[in-house]
């Protein structure tokens, strides 16, 4: 149900929808923001056009400028390594009268403004694909020529996939090492947990169930006490309980330095993602 407070989108174009934009036009038409009627979506190939078309009811093109003429918002989410020369082919079409957001990893506002000229307000988002479920986390952020309404905007529509922060760009690297790849490594803590209690006689179904509810909820716990982490593991912790004789062996496996260099490594990495 539509927020009434938060805008509609008059026209949208989602250049480049893969997974991640698909998911963006399914919660926005969940939540209201925008009529199937309204949305343009290119892609390269004709079977994920079908796909968009059949499950969305919304238009679909090959031709990138062709959507984006008079969209009010552009949504670029091809892959990194293509964005700037799609950025070069779209800016003839762009104006400051539309908002243009990004969800490309690596590309910064400035790189985008540079690419399709002074004037026209961009944003830059980073979602992840918890997002497809409604559980997202993304951080936002404006442009040189991003007034605040564009930054509210751009949050407002990514808060139809769960979460959404304004940040800094300085922080966007870090927000893709930790929030954007960080569900592929909570995947593995997930199996590696199951895979424990497999070791110990549980169904490997069962097993996998008790896991990902168990880190579902630890998250809840964090983020509706508002606890640090630290003080909800002591709380798990009885003295001489077999909850610190698991900690010890995770302390000594390294798991928790592991975790920070996987951070560390995917925000190393985010920054090269976009070629010159």
């Amino acid at each position: 149900m539509k927020d009434e407070q938060t805008p509609t989108i008059g026209r949208l174009a989602v250049i480049g929808a893969g997974t991640m934009g698909e998911t963006l036009i399914a919660a926005l038409l969940d939540a209201g923001r925008v009529d199937a009627g309204a949305i343009v979506a290119t892609a390269k190939h004709g079977r994920r056009l079908a796909r968009l078309r059949e499950r969305f009811g919304v238009a679909t093109s090959r031709d990138n400028r062709q959507a984006a003429q008079g969209a009010d918002v552009v949504l670029l989410a091809v892959k990194p390594q293509v964005a700037p020369a799609v950025l070069a082919e779209l800016a003839p079409d762009l104006g400051p009268q539309q908002l243009l957001i990004s969800i490309v990893a690596g590309l910064t506002t400035a790189r985008m403004e540079s690419l399709i000229g002074e004037g026209v307000p961009v944003a830059r988002a980073m979602p992840n694909t918890p997002s497809r479920i409604r559980c997202g986390m993304t951080a936002v952020c404006g442009g040189r020529w991003a007034e605040e309404r564009h930054t509210e905007l751009a949050r407002q529509l990514f808060a139809s996939t769960g979460r959404c922060l304004v940040l800094d760009e300085k922080y966007f690297d870090a927000v893709t090492g930790l929030s954007a790849s960080g569900p592929a490594f909570l995947y593995i803590v997930i199996e590696a947990l199951a895979e424990g209690g497999v070791k110990v006689g549980l169904p490997r179904t069962v097993a996998t169930e008790l896991a990902a509810q168990t880190c579902l909820g630890a998250a809840r716990m964090v983020l509706d006490t508002g606890h640090h982490p630290a003080l909800l593991k002591d709380e798990v912790t009885t003295p001489a309980g077999c909850t610190m004789d698991g900690i010890l062996t995770l302390e000594e496996g390294g798991l928790r330095v592991t975790l920070i260099k996987a951070v560390v490594e995917a925000t190393r990495r985010a920054r090269e993602l976009v070629e010159d």
